[in-house]
């Protein structure tokens, strides 16, 4: 089932999302940045922050009363944000990344927006595959990876952000 995320689902969302990107529990799936990144992915209070804006919404998947996905999505003027689409390490590949992605689809489109957009670390071919296979583009535009103490880069190759996008 999947539903609107809570300030009291915070926690939960936090353990979910730092298992899937980050550290050793990460490497069980396909999604890990364990290889490029150190550090938390997020955390409790940046979680509570995202679900307090009226304009960001995470959407939970929810299984045997267990929090397994989730997708965070940002609404921006004309176009919605996609961002933190997670899976659980152990139930990557079964489907749940792509059910999160129609959701957005449907979500984005009962609020009027023609267009979806992410941005993917662009040595991340695997991922960026994914997308495309699902109907995003790379725009071609490209952002700069954030130095900022929190993404600690230990990759030896220089990160920066790809643009995709999807038009509904």
């Amino acid at each position: 089932m999947i539903t609107i995320a809570t300030e009291k689902d915070s926690s939960s969302l936090n353990k979910l999302i730092n298992s899937a990107y980050r550290g050793e529990s990460s490497k069980k799936g396909w999604t890990t940045e364990a290889y490029l990144l150190e550090g938390l992915r997020t955390t409790e209070q940046e979680l509570k922050g995202i679900i307090s804006s009226e304009k960001n919404t995470i959407l939970k998947f929810i299984e045997s009363n267990a929090l397994i996905g989730c997708v965070l999505l940002i609404e921006k003027q004309e176009q919605l944000y996609l961002g933190m689409l997670t899976v659980s390490p152990d139930l990557q590949n079964s489907g749940i990344g792509k059910k999160l992605l129609q959701h957005a689809e449907v979500f984005s489109t009962e609020r009027g927006l023609s267009k979806i957009v992410m941005t993917v670390i662009s040595v991340r071919s695997e991922l960026i595959s994914w997308y495309k296979r699902n109907g995003y583009r790379d725009t071609g535009l490209r952002e700069s990876f954030p130095a900022d103490g929190i993404h600690i880069s230990i990759s030896e190759q220089p990160l920066e952000f790809i643009v995709m996008e999807k038009l509904l």
